[in-house]
Parts: C-alpha cells; structure tokens; sequence
C-alpha cells in the first residue's frame, strides 16, 4: 500500500475536522472526552497547524499558540467546564457580564461561574474555529494536568508552589517573581526566558483582582482536567442551542444586513445610479479620495510629497478626515444585524470639485444621473463572505416589486500570505481553490500586472483559500505552491466571494458583464515565516501596497475605460 505524503494526510485531516465539526453542530454537542472528541484532537494533531506550534509534542506546553488562543477566547473560559454556543440572543437586559476577546469582535456573555455563551453570527467558520481553539485549549490542558504529579501520582512541588504563588494574588518582587517564573518553567516544559515572554504579554490583562495572569490560566487549565478525572458531571461540554441549529446556512443575518444596506441605498435615491462594490478596509477607500482635500489646503510641505508619503503622515488625522467626507457625499452605515460587518457609501456626484492629489486620475464629471455611487464593505471572512455577498447580490423587494441595482463591478482586497515573495508583494488572483474540498473558482481578473508601475513586485496565478485562520499546514501550502495548481498565496474570503458572484451570474441577479477584481498584499509568506494569516498589523510596510491597490480599483471605477 502507497504510503501517503505529508501534504496528502494534512489534506485528509482538513477534512476530517470540516466534516466531524459540521456533523457535531448537527448533533447539537461536543464533548472533547468523547469519541468525537478525541477523533477531532487527533485530525488537528495531524494537520499540525502552524499557529498551534508544539500541540504534538506532549512533554512541552505551546506558549505562542496559547497566547493566538487567548486573545481571540474571552478571558476566562480556561475556568469553563460548560460553553454555549448560541444564535444572537437578548442579554441586553440580563445581568450576565458582556466579555469581548482583545482580537476578536466577538459577544460572550458569562452565565456563571464555570459556564460561558458565545454569540454565534458568523455561521460555520465561526465554529471552526472556535471548536480548533477550544480543542487545542484542552490538549495543553490534559499536558498540564500530566504535569501535576509524579510517577506515584502524586501533586509536584512544582505544582504546589504554583497554587501558593496563585493564591497569594499580588505583586511579586523581582526576584520572587523570577523563582515563580523557573517553578512554572519547569511545569510548561520551556525555557525561562520563553515563559517569561507569555508570561508579559499576557500580563497585560491583568486587574486588581486577578493578577500574574499566565499562573491563573496554567493552574486553572490542569484543575479543570483533575476535575473532569473526578466527576464525569465535570467533563467540558461544548452545547448548540436549538437556536443556533435553525440558523446555520439559512444566512438570517446576512439578509438582514444585506436588507439594511438596500433599503439605505433607496433612502439616498442610488437604486438607478451605476453601483461598485468594494469589500476593503474602512479607511482606504476614504483616505485616498477625500485625504488630500482635507488636510493639504496649501500646505507646502504635503504638496511635494507623493500619493504614499501623504498618507502616511496622515495617518493620525483620521478623525478630520471623516469628519471632511460626512459633509461632502460620504456615509457611514454602522452595522445592525449582529454580522459585525460595517459599510460606507461614497457618491461620486458630490465629489467633484474636491481637489486630488496630483498622483491620482479620476475624472469626476459624469452626465446626470449617471455618477457612480461606491459601496464599500469591511472584510468578511469564510462562509460569511459567500453569505453577505450573496444576499447583497439579490434583488431587493419593496412593497410587492422588485428592485434590481446596477452592479457595475465587485472589488476584492484583501489582506493574504505570499507564497512566493516577502512581507508588502501584491498578488492577483486568476482563480480561487479551496483547501481541503474539490471547490475550485476560476474567473477574469480586472486587475492585471500591467496596471501597477511599481517597483513593488506583483505575483498573478491562483490563491488558495484556507478554511480558518487556525488551520493552515506548511505542507499542503508547499503543495500548492509547487505543483500544478502553481498558487501564489492564500486568503479566508475569495472562493467564498466568487461563489456568491457565480451564482447570482447563474440567476441572472447581475449580469455577466460585471467586472470581478481581486487584489491582495502579503502580510507574511508563511512558508519562510511560519507565522498565519491572523498576524498582526502590517504598519508601516502596509501603506504602498494597500494604498496602490486601492488606487487602482478606484481609477479604474472612475475611468471606466482603463477597464
């Protein structure tokens, strides 16, 4: 029997994790104890995610995926042997406490003192990588409870004094907190200074009432294990309400935003004007029309900079910028519908006697009528980028007709790994493969290498897109670098985007004419760096190549013959 490549057992394990998590929302619950449970630890063990580090190893504890982990959870939910996974409910006049995570506008809401509710309105990606997290957070768990004793089954001294320097809850001196820091050394598996390092970064966090927040998490991980071992009523239970089931694929918040967004753009009169989309960041699109207007005036020393050195050193008038384009045709459309996706609308009537920066050609002057109104649309991710997309794509009934919008063009850009250059490339998508399924999109690029003179590099070909930021394997991203699928980067959205625009071609809700462009800048090339598509911010580095993407989408909607 033919033994099975890395990247072969990686592509497996994608799904087999896509397939158990879709069957356990189905069932309606997850223990990690059961046999699905460890059925799921053992495909993630397999995949071995980049973020998840050492999750194989069981002598060492992952400290950077532990942090990944932490700030995307609520802070507590290492105490919670019950979670709740939930359809948007009505907690507003509860007393449960509200808990957002650091890095992830997500609602939870602490039921007691062991037992947590998440706020499902993502849909399916949302749980997967909520389900990845909780299961990886449990696999470190079990390593710690490992640790707690000794041959003989008995509780370290390691562990005993890790309780002590705990229960004390104050600040330690330098030299107590460097012997806590060797004690808990030892219990991770890591070297001193490594657990130092989690240690601050997770001390940020830290309040009157709960400090050395990294010894709580630790201790509070390997109890919640020894309590499972004691009282199956103790066992982790991740529940689907009734709820939540209902709603999963049927996109109720989509349509509802999507609904929103229609009837705003009937308010304002723009159901007959010629309409693009552009899903983006929320400061770009703006910075870049009304920036130079707001802020130059006849300041010399912004005139001689180019397009990209003024907006950098625009970057903290962000506020006077806004404030300029509320009173000259742009709108701000804050999200109600729980997706946690909010928009712009710029209509381009009203911006033509703004003054450009002199890098920039777009022509203004349109007849009557006939002035483009640009729709722009925060990032969706996974399975609430095809949702979102396509409720925005149908036809908006009001009153017993229907309304049909004249969708001109769709722009994509986004945020994505390079798989052949460095950190600031751009990267076209000529098609969009899906990892771990035969789903495979391929389409005609607006964008083109030759639109961008620059001396930044652009790399064209397909991108892969990864179902979740937690599940990306060096492996099967070598795969498709290396072999006749050729990709050039990964992302979370454009098979998903593309899906939604296929489909509404298909039905007939816009036409085939409408111009599709995707265009990506690399935050990192995973395959050098190890890091995912969730690193950080890109700063400085991320100016040039998103600001030129985001004048060559607009030049090309405001010179429609560049097209």
């Amino acid at each position: 029997m033919e033994n099975l490549t890395k990247s072969q057992k990686a592509r497996n394990a994608v799904r087999a994790i896509k397939t158990i998590i879709d069957a356990l929302a189905l069932r309606g619950y997850y223990k990690p104890l059961g046999d699905s449970g460890r059925t799921l630890t053992e495909a993630l063990r397999i995949l071995s995610p980049e973020i998840y580090g050492s999750m194989t190893d069981p002598r060492i504890i992952e400290l950077k995926g532990l942090e990944y982990v932490l700030d995307r959870l609520p802070m507590g939910v290492e105490v919670c042997n019950r979670i709740i996974l939930t359809a948007q409910e009505e907690f507003v006049d509860t007393s449960f406490e509200l808990i957002v995570p650091p890095k992830r506008r997500r609602a939870c809401y602490r039921i007691g003192d062991k037992e947590m509710c998440f706020v499902i309105t993502r849909g399916y990606s949302e749980i997967y990588d909520l389900l990845t997290h909780i299961t990886f957070l449990n696999n470190e768990a079990e390593k710690l409870f490992r640790q707690m004793h000794d041959r003989n089954g008995e509780i370290t001294l390691e562990w005993k004094r890790l309780e002590a320097t705990v229960a004390e809850n104050r600040d330690l001196s330098p030299a107590d907190l460097d012997k806590a820091l060797w004690n808990l050394s030892i219990i991770l598996g890591r070297t001193m200074h490594e657990t130092k390092e989690t240690h601050e970064y997770l001390e940020r966090y830290a309040t009157a009432d709960r400090k050395l927040v990294f010894f709580n998490i630790v201790l509070s991980l390997g109890r919640r294990v020894a309590e499972e071992q004691s009282s199956q009523e103790d066992e982790l239970l991740v529940t689907f309400t009734p709820s939540l089931q209902e709603i999963l694929g049927n996109q109720i918040y989509s349509r509802k935003w999507a609904g929103d967004i229609k009837r705003r753009l009937i308010e304002l009169g723009f159901e007959t004007r010629p309409l693009h989309i552009i899903s983006a960041n929320l400061h770009s699109i703006r910075n870049l029309i009304y920036g130079y207007a707001a802020l130059c005036g006849t300041s010399s020393d912004r005139q001689c900079m180019n397009v990209f050195e003024h907006i950098a050193a625009s970057r903290d008038d962000n506020p006077r910028i806004r404030e300029f384009a509320l009173s000259r045709g742009f709108y701000e459309l804050p999200d109600q519908s729980g997706t946690h996706i909010d928009c712009q609308i710029i209509d381009t009537a009203k911006i033509g006697d703004l003054t450009f920066h002199p890098d920039l050609h777009f022509n203004t002057q349109w007849p009557d009528g006939r002035a483009p109104v640009i729709f722009v649309m925060d990032y969706a991710f996974g399975i609430q980028a095809f949702e979102t997309m396509d409720e925005l794509l149908e036809p908006y009934e009001e009153r017993g007709r229907e309304v049909r919008f004249d969708i001109r063009s769709i722009s994509v850009m986004g945020k994505a790994g390079t798989l052949n250059g460095k950190k600031g490339d751009i990267m076209l998508a000529t098609a969009h493969v899906m990892e771990g399924t035969s789903g495979n999109y391929i389409f005609e690029n607006d964008l083109t290498r030759e639109d961008f003179k620059s001396d930044i590099p652009v790399d064209v070909g397909p991108m892969v897109t990864v179902v979740g930021t937690s599940l990306q394997n060096r492996d099967l991203l070598q795969r498709f670098q290396s072999s006749s699928w050729k990709a050039v980067g990964l992302e979370m959205e454009g098979s998903h985007y593309q899906k939604a625009i296929g489909s509404a071609m298909i039905r007939e809700h816009i036409p085939r004419t409408v111009k599709v462009r995707y265009a990506y800048y690399a935050s990192d090339n995973p395959l050098e760096s190890g890091q995912t598509l969730a690193s950080g911010s890109m700063g400085k580095e991320g100016i040039k190549p998103t600001y030129l993407i985001t004048q060559i989408i607009l030049e090309k909607i405001l010179n429609p013959d560049m097209s």
